[in-house]
């Protein structure tokens, strides 16, 4: 018998040894609506400070975001690429506000409240 149990482990030992890896866990559906709301509040960050509004409201709404989540850092630091992203492609086309960062503006706000209402609406508790 003690063959076989040798025999059983030596096969179980070359089972795990061989058994492909686990997959990755797959992104939740609301993931991508999410990494865009985030660049949405980077846009409006930029663009609300450009054409006036002063102070730190779409960050604050960033780290909110960020809190009620409580992501993992490789998570995290996505969301923080996405805020910064929306951030960046604003930051290098506008210098002053103009009629077309105004309706940039009203488009990002119209598209936050939006993907907010969506998300919650579909996936909220």
């Amino acid at each position: 018998m003690t063959r076989a149990s040798a025999f059983l482990a030596a096969c179980l030992a070359v089972s795990v040894a061989v058994a492909a890896p686990p997959a990755l866990a797959a992104e939740a559906p609301f993931e991508p609506g999410l990494m865009r709301l985030a660049e949405v509040l980077g846009s409006l960050h930029f663009l609300r400070n450009l054409c006036g509004e002063k102070g730190d409201q779409w960050r604050v709404e960033m780290e909110k975001l960020l809190e009620s989540e409580n992501p993992d850092p490789d998570r995290r630091a996505r969301f923080i690429a996405s805020f910064n992203r929306g951030y960046r492609s604003f930051s290098g086309t506008y210098t002053q506000c103009t009629p077309s960062a105004t309706e940039a503006i009203a488009r990002y706000m119209k598209e936050g409240e939006t993907l907010s209402r969506d998300i919650a609406s579909r996936y909220g508790n």
